[in-house]
This record gives structure tokens, C-alpha cells and sequence, in this order.
């Protein structure tokens, strides 16, 4: 079994539970450039009430060392070495206690309202996905208005990481993120997810936050519309 290394939630309010409803998600390979930017954003964020996981796929680059020195917002981590992107976000999801869970890269970066809007949203709406909108590329990006046979999750999300709030009870359901698709499993599952009549998508009308660049569908931009086109 993995050793999974626990650091003590800290709350600023008497009123808050120590368990929290929302589970913020990272998978990390070498990232130690990035890395620091998305601890910024999470460490000012106006509502602090959640927890952090990160899952490293044994990284060499001082990403470890990083994530060992930010016992103040990261609440679990594990590194050794997965099968990619996906298996690793499968055993985070495992660790994670959160009613809600929202994915984010080392390159996203997450503004300092949106928690606290994530959760308000969730709560009023109840949910199984809150979907927000994204900075890409210095611009305001939001879901597709229609056909999900073109955009896939597009037409139901945002984006998968930053822009999504997603249920963890969806996949006890639809099961986890596909070994499958190294690259479009998120396609796959929220499509599948958003397309069955009972889940219910709300959209919600705030910037989360930017999404970044340096992920694997950006390197491999042929084994990503590859995968998509799989998915679809």
C-alpha cells in the first residue's frame, strides 16, 4: 500500500467543520516551475475551508520537496510512480473526503473568490456539476451553448480542470476516469455523465480562474485529437 502522508486541516473559523465538502485535486510529474503559482492561489483564497490533494508520479525535479514544505494548504499527498494522468486522479479520488471535487493543474491558477462561489453555487443548487467560467489564453471562456456530437464536454462544461465542480457520488455511477484514455478520459466521463438525464449541470456565471497550458494535451496535441476523437 502507498503511504499516504496527512497534514492537519487548518481553519480560521470555529464554525467550520474540520471535514470538508469540497476536495481540490492535483496530479503533479515535474513540476516544480509551476507548482508554486497554484499554492499562491489556493493559499489566498477567501474561503479555506477545503482540503488538498496531490498525487506525484515520482517527480525529480524538487516538485516533492515543494509539496513537503506546503503543510498549510496541502492536506494529503502521495508520490511513486502511476500510469498516467488518469490513474493517478483515480487514487486521489480515493484519498479525497469532499462531497464536491475540483481538479486543477500545476499551470491553473484559481481566483481568489471561487471556493467560495463553488460552494455557494453547490449548495443552492444541489447540483451534481457546477460549472464556472475560465480564463484561456486571456480570455472569458464558458460551455458551448449545443452539440455535444462537436464540443463533447464542451457543450455541458467549461473545461474539466478549474471550470468544474464536480459530484464524487457521479462516479458511483458512471465509474472512474477511463485506463483507457490517457489523455480524453475526462471527455469521456463527463460526456457520459452530463449526457444521462438525471445529472443535473448548473452554470454558474463567475471566473474561476485560468486554465493552463503546459498539460499533456497541449505536448501531444496528436495523441490528444486522437483520444477525443475516441472518446467521441
Amino acid at each position: 500500500q502507498p503511504i499516504v502522508y496527512l497534514n492537519p486541516i487548518l481553519t480560521y473559523n470555529d464554525n467550520i467543520f474540520m471535514k470538508p465538502s469540497i476536495s481540490v485535486i492535483t496530479v503533479t510529474l515535474n513540476a516544480a516551475k509551476d507548482l508554486p503559482g497554484l499554492m499562491a492561489s489556493l493559499r489566498a483564497q477567501t474561503d479555506r475551508d477545503f482540503e488538498w490533494i496531490v498525487v506525484d508520479g515520482a517527480s525529480t525535479d524538487g516538485t516533492v520537496e515543494l509539496i513537503q514544505s506546503a503543510g498549510d494548504v496541502v492536506t494529503r499527498w502521495i508520490s511513486e510512480p502511476d500510469l498516467g494522468i488518469y490513474h493517478a486522479l483515480n487514487k486521489a479520488l480515493q484519498m479525497a473526503t469532499g462531497e464536491y471535487y475540483l481538479v486543477l493543474g500545476a499551470d491553473d491558477r484559481l481566483n481568489p473568490d471561487a471556493i467560495a462561489k463553488y460552494r455557494r453555487h453547490a449548495s443552492q443548487s444541489k447540483a451534481d456539476i457546477v460549472t464556472a467560467l475560465i480564463m484561456r489564453n486571456g480570455r472569458i471562456e464558458q460551455r458551448k451553448p449545443c452539440w455535444p456530437w462537436l464540443y463533447a464536454h464542451h457543450a455541458y462544461v467549461s473545461e474539466h480542470s478549474v471550470g468544474s465542480l464536480i459530484s464524487r457520488n457521479l462516479h458511483d455511477k458512471f465509474g472512474f476516469y477511463s485506463k483507457n484514455y490517457p489523455i480524453g478520459a475526462d471527455l469521456l466521463f463527463l460526456k457520459t455523465a452530463c449526457s444521462d438525464p438525471e445529472t443535473k449541470v448548473f452554470k454558474a456565471d463567475f471566473v474561476a480562474g485560468t486554465f493552463g497550458f503546459a498539460g499533456t494535451s497541449r505536448e501531444d496535441r496528436a495523441g490528444a485529437i486522437c483520444d477525443y476523437f475516441r472518446a467521441q
